[in-house]
């Protein structure tokens, strides 16, 4: 058994048989190394690029060929990463959060950088929903559907880095104690902006999704990147709206979160989180076994395969074991994939094709008592 089956017996949390693997969503230069690789063309790779919030800027029918070819059970598509689904007149981003300017850090200034009242937000070029074109993003969908593969989707809703960059970074932490109305104004807009263009995405294509799946890193290597108190009044407000739209689709809903995050996922299990993806390992408290023993009856893993060190440097033989000890921890009900979605061409496809390959043995659960 492979493909959607699978996956979302997986989520479901009656998977009997061997764990889905998913490749993740490599940056552009691997899956032009790995389609090269493999004998793909990458003809499509050159046709258009996004500009947009994530390491990937080029999505389509291509990934379906290469999650077929590497054995993975699953894609991931939203309009965030579709070159073609946003349609402004003016030609203008869906954030224009530095207008004429690239984001080189993110302590950049942002546009609201000096904002200090909702007066002067205003003025600002919020983004029209009607600008947003899914037809380009709902044909990769269906193909995928139509060839087995479960499929993982929607707007990806990065409101926490959307915010961050309006502001940013260092502006956006200091504002949520001097301006906090600001802020919270902001974050209002913006979420309100994807929960509409997320209801139009799911209308049009929930049927054929296995799991809604949106991201926000709120952590660093050794911590959220927040204090708890500030998490409470400015992201997990949001972050339940969001679930709870999934969640009237009848969806599972997966949520993507860097870091060592181990102190806010029962905040993520009380709001509704399925699944959670991509569990960076080497960050501080993310230790497998540990995750599994504290919060594995209510969550659905997906990832840990770490990207760091293993995946780059490691052996094949490596990346084998690793993925079979992570496999008899976590059990037949979790996803094998990188820890971080977005492959860098340090990682040979070698790696990606054991990870592949090992994910499909059963071994019995590791026992931590």
């Amino acid at each position: 058994m492979r493909g959607r089956k699978l996956v979302e017996d997986t989520l479901a949390r009656k998977n009997t048989g061997p764990n889905p693997f998913w490749l993740g969503n490599p940056a552009d230069e691997t899956k032009i190394l790995y389609w090269t690789n493999l004998g793909l063309s990458s003809e499509e790779m050159n046709k258009a690029k996004t500009g947009g919030v994530l390491h990937t800027q080029i999505s389509g029918k291509h990934d379906i060929d290469l999650a077929l070819a590497t054995g993975s059970d699953m894609v991931w598509f939203t309009p965030e990463i579709d070159a073609f689904s946003w349609k402004h007149p003016e030609g203008k981003p869906m954030w224009d959060t530095t207008p004429g300017d690239d984001i080189q850090s993110l302590s950049q200034p942002g546009v609201f950088s000096e904002a200090e009242s909702i007066s002067d937000i205003e003025a600002f070029g919020w983004p029209d929903p009607d600008n947003l074109c899914l037809e380009s993003t709902f044909g990769n969908v269906k193909a995928a559907h139509e060839k087995g593969l479960a499929v993982f989707g929607g707007m990806w809703c990065p409101f926490f880095h959307t915010v961050s960059d309006l502001f940013g970074m260092e502006n956006y932490f200091m504002k949520m104690y001097d301006c906090p109305e600001v802020v919270l104004e902001v974050t209002e807009r913006i979420v309100d902006f994807y929960l509409e263009t997320n209801k139009r995405c799911l209308d049009k294509m929930s049927g054929l999704l296995s799991a809604g799946f949106f991201g926000n890193d709120l952590g660093s290597q050794r911590s959220p990147l927040i204090s708890i108190e500030s998490f409470k009044t400015f992201i997990l407000p949001y972050i339940k709206k969001i679930v709870a739209q999934i969640k009237s689709y009848d969806l599972p809903v997966v949520l993507h979160c860097c870091g060592a995050i181990s102190e806010l996922i029962p905040f993520f299990i009380d709001a509704g989180i399925d699944a959670l993806h991509p569990i960076q390992a080497a960050a501080v408290g993310m230790e497998p076994h540990k995750l599994q023993e504290e919060f594995g009856k209510d969550l659905v893993f997906i990832g840990g395969v770490d990207t760091q060190d293993l995946l780059p440097f490691g052996s094949v033989q490596q990346v084998d074991e690793k993925v079979k000890e992570l496999t008899s921890i976590f059990g037949p009900n979790y996803i094998v994939s990188p820890s971080h979605e977005a492959l860098l061409p340090n990682v040979g496809l070698e790696k990606v094709l054991a990870m592949s390959k090992a994910a499909k043995a059963i071994l019995p659960p590791m026992s931590f008592s």
